[in-house]
This record gives structure tokens, C-alpha cells and sequence, in this order.
């Protein structure tokens, strides 16, 4: 809630000025997507690529998070939505601080994706579905968590005990049931270059 003693100061160096200093854009490519639909492995593949180009970069991985600054949440609905809340807020201070951020969280409501972008900024946040579907995904399992769920050792798991909304809107999909990890990734290289000039 804001305080009314509390004003915004304005810094000598902005965003724009640590973009030029980069030599690119910031942005924030959030990845949803069922648990094992590739989210992490994508992410982590394409930070090691950004990187490689010379391009400042940060991964925001859901399960990393909550070893940290989440580690206070369980799965709840309400809990999952703080989650993500405070990785869109993390995101924005990165994207600031001119750096391309990679978030990788299930995300599994339309609601909560919404409040991403309104956190970063539509401007700034590139919706990425990382489309797998359940059956794909418990087959792979890579885990176990599917198979824990099923056996009801896991209370609140997405697309078990508790829905994955599909995005209505989104700015790119990856189909990964069709696609390797190395075609996954190129796919999503070529839609994020021409954002970084």
C-alpha cells in the first residue's frame, strides 16, 4: 500500500542511458507453461547464448526463486499469485538496470499474466507460451512431480489438482512436443533480436 511520506526520487542515469552503455534494449520474455513443458531448459539455453553474444542477461527461474525471496510461499492460489507478483517486480528493477531478464515460472492464470504485464509494462514484456501438452508433460515427468501428484503427495499442482489456463493472448508460442530443445531456442532467438535494437 503506498505511504503518503514516502516520495520517488528521480537518478542522473536511467534506463535509457544503461541501454546505450549495453548497446541494446532491455526486456522482460516471460515463459508460461505446464511443469516440464521445457520452460527452464529453454531459458537456460538461450541465458548461455545471450551471454555468448555479449548481451547483458538474468534467469528468473520459479523453482530458484523460492529458495530465496519466495521461499516464505507454499502453492496456494493466493501464494502462487505473491509469486508471481514479486518476480514481475524483480523483472521490472532488472529491465532498468538494462538487462534482458528471462522468467520462467508456470504462471497458470490469465489473471496473474496480465499483472506481469502491467507490472513491466506491455512495452517492455514478452509473453512466451511454452506449449506442451499434460500428457507430454506427465510422460516426460522429469522430476517425478506428476507422479507424486497423481498419487496426492502434492497438494495445489498445476494440471492436476489446480488448472493451467492457456493464454488467450501471447506473443510467441513454442510448441515443444514437436521441437528439440536446440530448435526451441533458435525460434525464440529470432523472435527476440530484432527487439534488442
Amino acid at each position: 500500500m503506498p505511504n503518503n511520506h514516502i516520495h520517488k526520487h528521480l537518478h542522473s542515469v536511467n534506463r535509457y542511458d544503461r541501454n546505450q552503455l549495453n548497446h541494446h534494449n532491455s526486456f522482460l520474455i516471460w515463459m508460461t507453461g505446464l511443469s516440464g513443458s521445457g520452460k527452464s531448459t529453454i531459458a537456460n539455453v538461450l541465458l548461455k547464448r545471450l551471454h555468448k553474444e555479449g548481451i547483458r542477461s538474468y534467469l528468473l527461474d520459479g523453482d530458484n526463486l523460492r529458495y530465496g525471496i519466495n521461499s516464505d510461499l507454499s502453492f496456494t492460489p493466493e501464494d502462487r499469485h505473491e509469486n508471481i507478483r514479486r518476480t514481475a517486480e524483480i523483472g521490472k528493477l532488472m529491465v532498468d538496470a538494462g538487462l534482458i531478464v528471462i522468467a520462467a515460472l508456470i504462471t497458470p492464470l490469465e489473471k496473474d499474466r496480465n499483472i506481469v504485464k502491467e507490472i513491466i509494462g506491455k512495452e517492455n514484456c514478452k509473453i512466451v507460451f511454452i506449449d506442451c501438452s499434460l500428457e507430454e508433460c506427465e510422460r516426460r515427468d522429469p522430476k517425478g512431480l506428476y507422479k507424486k501428484a497423481r498419487k496426492g503427495e502434492i497438494q495445489h499442482f498445476t494440471g492436476i489438482s489446480q488448472k493451467f489456463e492457456p493464454p488467450a493472448s501471447y506473443d510467441y508460442v513454442i510448441d515443444t512436443s514437436k521441437h528439440s530443445i536446440d530448435q526451441c531456442v533458435e525460434q525464440l532467438w529470432n523472435f527476440i533480436t530484432p527487439l534488442l535494437r
